[in-house]
């Protein structure tokens, strides 16, 4: 079974399902060797100074931002740190949008969502009012270092998480010289256009991805296994991922967490709220525990400073100097 990438929550109003977030692709390419075709022995790439060609130790190497061409600037892994998301698991959805307002160029990576215990109801409610209303959620989520853009979206039994890209990773079509929309210009005919139509409607068929494999990899791989042997496979230890106390499960009101939701929604925003103090116990409860306490340190103080005074060794007199 896949290990969690990390465990969190799944957050939308006041709703938090534990979830682990599972990856939602497989790589299948094959990595390659570069060897030294004399011995077969592999290359080892060094780090070298351009100008001296001396090789540079790690301890002398800095991270710098090329400013302009052949001018730098040199930053800290403090300032590196500075600029990075506080690492916290949780898939925060702020908004709501239709799935197709999304244009297919955004999606980056999928995620599978997969419900902690006792959290499938708030799971599946989710997902059930994702698939009704053809909504998905669009969340910001930290993975490792880095903070990115996602939409929570049904799929079958699943919830997927789909990492998006930003408005300036995407190329904008109007940066190339593209055809027109203008027909006649190109002069296609309206018979054309009928018998392109008849050709899609006699190759039309069911997407089904299981029918398409990667034949250049499988072909390769059998040309591999023609010269190696095979050898036996190390598998880490799985670790059970540790799930966050306090977050939604299956025995929480949902219909009260909703209706609160709603509402603060539709309120004006108030002040933000001071933190709970945490209070401290009174009554006569306490007190004894306090006056026993206060009894017991002085018995202890005095046995600490006999046993000290027995097991500390006699100095032997300093001898003269000649």
């Amino acid at each position: 079974m896949p290990r969690a990438i990390w465990s969190g929550t799944l957050s939308f109003g006041l709703l938090n399902v534990p979830i682990q977030l599972m990856s939602g692709e497989r790589r299948t390419d094959l990595s390659f060797r570069m060897l030294d075709s004399r011995n077969k022995k592999p290359i080892r790439y060094e780090r070298v100074n351009a100008d001296t060609g001396e090789e540079v130790p790690w301890k002398d190497i800095v991270k710098a931002y090329e400013y302009d061409k052949g001018s730098y600037v040199v930053l800290d892994e403090k300032d590196i740190k500075a600029a990075a998301p506080e690492s916290h698991e949780a898939v925060e959805i702020e908004a709501f949008v239709d799935a197709e307002s999304i244009s297919p160029v955004y999606y980056e990576k999928p995620y599978i969502l997969v419900p902690g215990k006792k959290a499938e109801k708030g799971y599946v409610l989710l997902r059930e009012v994702l698939s009704r209303t053809g909504k998905v959620g669009i969340a910001r989520v930290v993975i490792r270092t880095r903070e990115y853009l996602a939409a929570v979206m049904p799929q079958e039994s699943a919830l997927v998480m789909m990492l998006l890209r930003y408005q300036q990773e995407v190329v904008d079509p109007a940066d190339f010289k593209l055809p027109g929309e203008d027909l006649e210009a190109y002069r296609i005919a309206p018979r054309e256009l009928e018998m392109a139509e008849q050709l899609i409607d006699s190759m039309a068929g069911e997407w089904k991805p299981d029918e398409y494999r990667d034949e250049f990899r499988e072909r390769l791989h059998k040309v591999i296994e023609q010269r190696l042997q095979q050898q036996g496979l190390v598998s880490a230890p799985i670790e059970e991922a540790h799930l966050p106390e306090n977050a939604t499960t299956n025995v929480v009101d949902f219909m009260a967490l909703l209706k609160e939701s709603i509402d603060k929604r539709q309120r004006t925003p108030a002040k933000a709220a001071t933190k709970d103090v945490p209070v401290k116990p009174t009554g006569s409860a306490s007190k004894p525990a306090a006056k026993s306490a206060a009894r017991k340190a002085p018995a202890k103080k005095a046995a600490a400073k006999k046993a000290a005074t027995k097991s500390a060794p006699r100095k032997s007199p300093a001898k003269k100097r000649a």
